[in-house]
């Protein structure tokens, strides 16, 4: 009598983690790029970026052979892409802290992880998603953008997700930190203050040489510039900062920052994770509840 063996399936945990984190956040992602209420914010602050671009395309910098509409479309690309990946991430997380989201999916073997990687992979997909569709509107309004050769897209593309990649990496840093919803603003003060010297609706050689100095410690400002590289004719390099695009530089910053913020977010997240108890939800929700007077 011949015995048969049948050869057990393997089970590896930490893939089926990572499986049904991505499940999660492919819904997550369907779910606000179809929601009527998502797709009208989204539309309205794209609207607000077109017109502010407008307005500036009636005006030129110097000898550019753009006008400034041209010239703030890549800076607006990447502010957008900033804002996404890090007060995205930083919303999600401590909201959800708050509201006991994060709580419940430490009850499920991976629930954690599988949270966090579908949060990052919704809002990494609805992100591109904005990044491109900005990009389209752009290539139709301005002239002047240089988008015709596989390089450039290669170019764009890189950068896109390189400074993709750090931004999430930041905001998952910073998500960990802000135990509280009150606390975004003191996210966001210094994310305005950086859009703010960082270039993206001008160029940055009309700042003083301190406060260029202190954009080019953080990644937004090369974020623009590498865009900025893959839209506009390579004469307009004569504006910027030693009058060149300086693309390894782009590319050194923003792995430096997604290297550095990668490994520190999973120590960080993992330590956010751990604290997280009924105690500590209930007392951050009677903080709340004070805030706001309820």
């Amino acid at each position: 009598m011949t015995t048969v063996m049948r050869r057990t399936p393997r089970f590896n945990p930490t893939v089926n983690t990572y499986r049904a984190g991505l499940r999660r956040g492919l819904i997550s992602a369907r779910i606000q790029l179809t929601t009527p209420s998502e797709i009208v914010g989204t539309v309205v602050m794209m609207g607000l970026m077109v017109v502010a671009l407008v307005f500036l395309s009636q005006g030129t910098f110097a000898s550019a052979s753009v006008d400034l509409g041209a010239m703030g479309l890549p800076g607006v690309i990447a502010m957008g892409v900033l804002f996404s990946g890090v007060m995205g991430i930083v919303g999600v997380l401590s909201m959800d802290r708050t509201n006991g989201t994060l709580l419940r999916s430490k009850s499920v073997p991976g629930g954690t992880t599988g949270y966090l990687v579908g949060e990052i992979t919704a809002n990494l997909i609805s992100t591109v998603v904005s990044a491109l569709l900005m990009l389209i509107v752009g290539l139709l309004l301005f002239d002047g953008l240089e988008f015709a050769s596989p390089l450039r897209w290669l170019l764009f593309a890189s950068v896109l997700v390189l400074g993709l990649i750090s931004t999430l990496a930041i905001g998952a840093v910073l998500g960990a930190l802000v135990s509280n919803p009150k606390f975004m603003g003191f996210v966001m003060m210094p994310v305005m203050v950086l859009v703010g010297i960082s270039g993206i609706f001008y160029p940055i050689v009309a700042l003083p040489g301190w406060l260029q100095g202190i954009a080019q410690a953080f990644p937004l400002y090369w974020y623009g510039l590498g865009l900025r590289a893959s839209l506009l004719p390579d004469a307009m390099s004569a504006v910027e900062i030693t009058g060149s695009w300086r693309l390894e530089w782009v590319f050194i910053v923003l792995a430096v920052w997604a290297a550095v913020c990668l490994s520190l977010a999973p120590k960080l997240l993992g330590r956010m994770a751990r604290r997280e108890s009924g105690s500590t939800l209930a007392a951050r929700r009677r903080d709340v509840q004070q805030q706001w007077g309820v």
